[in-house]
């Protein structure tokens, strides 16, 4: 079995190159096998070492049904979109969703969190929250809707999306904390040098900390996750163990693990979890965060049973684990 988690890093890799695995590159460069398409007319063609694993495996999978649905059906396949058209690789695709470490990730034992809490004893929260304000220099007010972003910064992440949400949290009148590294840290570090320094409702931290990022999800009333496509995301479900309300964009993992509260019909989860939206422009990401802060400010009683609520969502690997090892045993049956 093979396992993808993203379809943007595929491996290409010269001929030459792969004889350092003591085989010969040459009889698995042909369109069939495992030549890199990009390269078709190059010199030298090269081989897409994702694509090789994608014919020669007994099964795929990926790390959500949704991106699963975008690779073969939506355009996230990218240059191996002609390889996932065959038939007889497509039928041995599945998208099965990832969990987190729910020993790790547990705001009633988390040992880097100032207080402890849970479902059952929810007071905690409130407690990280002023700490997490005091200790970032933030106003202190248990009243203001605390918004988070942990995030990798790149452009897969939305980074222009993450931007409005910082400007939209501030105009009516919430908090926003940013934590994160990457590619596009000039435009947050512009930021926090300028229009934002010292700002009493802003932080913006242009690095990575782990401990930072287990109080920032603890205080967090809010985590948004606007990501162009996102495989599967751990943040959301990170940030519904630790009873925040996610505002995500609905692509990938994303669609497969937050329920819109304002939304119709069933949710697999069992419950209703965020708030969601489909555009990539800043209206859309405005829209949910507006009727997420909506609901904080005028349904205390309601977001508070929400945050609970979010708790106790199953995001472990208990199903995950059980659906690979189907996988598995259809591959031994067959």
């Amino acid at each position: 079995m093979l396992t993808i988690h993203n379809m943007d890093n595929t491996g290409e890799c010269r001929q030459d190159e792969f004889s350092f695995t003591g085989m010969p590159g040459e009889p698995f460069a042909s369109i069939d096998k495992a030549l890199d398409e990009r390269t078709i007319g190059h010199n030298p063609e090269r081989l897409n070492l994702m694509k090789g694993g994608i014919v020669y495996s007994n099964a795929i999978t990926t790390v959500s049904p949704t991106y699963a649905n975008e690779v073969l059906n939506g355009g996230a396949a990218g240059w191996l979109r002609s390889t996932f058209a065959r038939p007889e690789l497509r039928s041995k695709f599945y998208g099965i969703l990832n969990g987190i470490d729910i020993e790790e990730w547990d705001p009633a034992t988390d040992p880097l969190l100032p207080a402890n809490y849970d479902a059952e004893r929810p007071g905690g929260k409130a407690l990280c929250k002023k700490f997490l304000q005091q200790g970032l220099g933030l106003a202190v007010d248990e009243h203001k809707p605390l918004v988070a972003v942990v995030s990798r910064l790149v452009p897969q992440k939305g980074i222009h999306l993450i931007k409005a949400a910082l400007f939209r949290t501030v105009e009516r009148g919430g908090q926003f904390v940013l934590l994160g590294s990457g590619h596009s840290d000039p435009v947050f570090r512009s930021l926090a040098d300028g229009q934002f320094k010292d700002h009493p409702d802003c932080r913006l931290k242009i690095m990575y900390s782990e401990r930072l990022a287990h109080q920032i999800y603890a205080a967090a009333d809010v985590v948004v996750v606007p990501s162009m496509f996102e495989p599967c995301g751990l943040t959301q479900m990170i940030a519904l163990r630790y009873g925040a309300v996610p505002v995500v964009r609905r692509t990938g993992g994303l669609a497969d693990t937050v329920f819109d509260v304002d939304g119709s019909g069933a949710a697999p989860t069992g419950s209703r979890n965020g708030f969601t939206f489909d555009g990539a422009d800043d209206g859309s990401l405005h829209g949910a965060l507006d009727r997420a802060l909506q609901l904080y400010e005028q349904q205390p009683s309601r977001w508070s049973s929400l945050s609970r609520e979010n708790m106790r969502l199953d995001v472990s690997w208990a199903k995950s684990a059980k659906s690979y090892v189907d996988v598995y045993r259809s591959i031994a049956a067959a």
